[in-house]
């Protein structure tokens, strides 16, 4: 029985542990959501399998979010559906947080129009009403239904 719960713990900190990310790139990062505000410098981490996503301000780190099989903030860790009922909208799939960071299509690429710098997507149903855009300058996210904006920019 020790065992197994030695083992449960490993794998439960296991998903907020420190990673070695292959790419660092500093942004500007709005976000509005009900339950997250922020709207000033962040660092994006990435490898092939985990996103962290440190925001700052004036200088100080005031939350930092990992992404990997878990959905890690300063609150714990929990899973990306959880996250999404949590933070953003409990209609949004899974990876949409990951996606939308990285700059990749959200719903399986639904109505994707390809730029020659990126994609826009517009996707309208019952529970969310989003404009998506991603180019090499910009990624604008809105959801006018659930009152949800992400935008990451290069900084000036």
């Amino acid at each position: 029985m020790r065992y197994f719960l030695a083992v449960f713990i490993l794998l439960l900190f296991g998903g907020c542990s420190i990673k070695n990310y292959a790419h660092t790139d500093a942004k500007i990062v709005i976000i509005k959501s009900p339950r997250l505000k922020f709207s000033d410098i962040g660092y994006i981490r990435h490898s092939k399998d985990a996103i962290e996503l440190e925001l700052f301000v004036a200088g100080h780190v005031l939350q930092r979010i990992h992404i990997n099989h878990l959905v890690c903030v300063n609150e714990g860790c929990m899973s990306k559906s959880s996250f999404n009922q949590e933070y953003l909208s409990g209609v949004y799939p899974p990876s949409l947080l990951q996606n939308v960071i990285l700059g990749k299509e959200i719903y399986d690429g639904k109505n994707s129009l390809k730029k020659d710098n990126g994609f826009i997507q517009n996707i309208k149903t019952s529970d969310v009403d989003i404009k998506y855009r991603v180019n090499s300058r910009e990624i604008y996210f809105k959801d006018k239904k659930n009152h949800i904006l992400i935008k990451i920019k290069e900084p000036n």
